[in-house]
């Protein structure tokens, strides 16, 4: 009896915890929506003769600009690199790039998970503002529409409403994006 009644009770969690957590994106249909995303900026980028730089921001964002980065190598003629941006939320002066690049004359694409008030796209350009990038660009897997800073995402994989209470999480698992989820 005990058995079983642990077996419901644990049951009862997984339940609560699958319906707390709604799929909004699944693996299949965010990856359809990255190599998207890569055709336009292929598109974008095709009489161009500057570098690309990729800039992800540390953990979801970095699988994503990963995904790009391989989409989009194969489609442009010009050079693709992909460097990670790493920042505190809370403290606007500690951010830091995986490397010393000179980004004067060059197209920039930033890329993050999941853009909510525009706050971490902001910070992660701040960098940026020391040079004279010939274009620079915001790319989000999923964009919430609660935006507090003046940041417009040019490519967008799922633009959604949702509360100021809502939590968008997008999964990712050694390298791949699982789904995007919100809890």
């Amino acid at each position: 009896m005990l058995l079983s009644s642990a077996f419901i009770a644990i049951f009862e969690v997984n339940k609560r915890e699958v319906a707390a957590k709604n799929q909004i994106l699944s693996k299949e249909v965010a990856e359809r929506k990255m190599q998207r995303i890569a055709l336009e900026i292929a598109a974008q980028l095709y009489n161009e003769s500057n570098a690309l730089i990729i800039i992800g921001i540390a953990g979801s964002g970095m699988v994503i600009a990963d995904k790009l980065f391989l989409l989009l190598k194969p489609l442009l003629q010009i050079p693709v690199q992909i460097i990670t941006c790493t920042l505190d939320k809370k403290n606007a002066d500690v951010i830091s790039y995986s490397e010393e690049i000179d980004f004067n004359n060059t197209n920039v694409l930033l890329v993050d998970d999941v853009t909510n008030s525009g706050r971490t796209l902001l910070y992660a350009l701040k960098p940026l503002l020391e040079y004279h990038p010939k274009s620079i660009q915001t790319m989000s897997l999923v964009e919430r529409m609660h935006k507090s800073f003046p940041v417009k995402i040019d490519y967008i994989g799922l633009s959604i409403a949702t509360t100021l209470q809502d939590h968008i999480q997008v999964e990712v698992e050694r390298g791949e994006v699982l789904g995007a989820y919100i809890l």
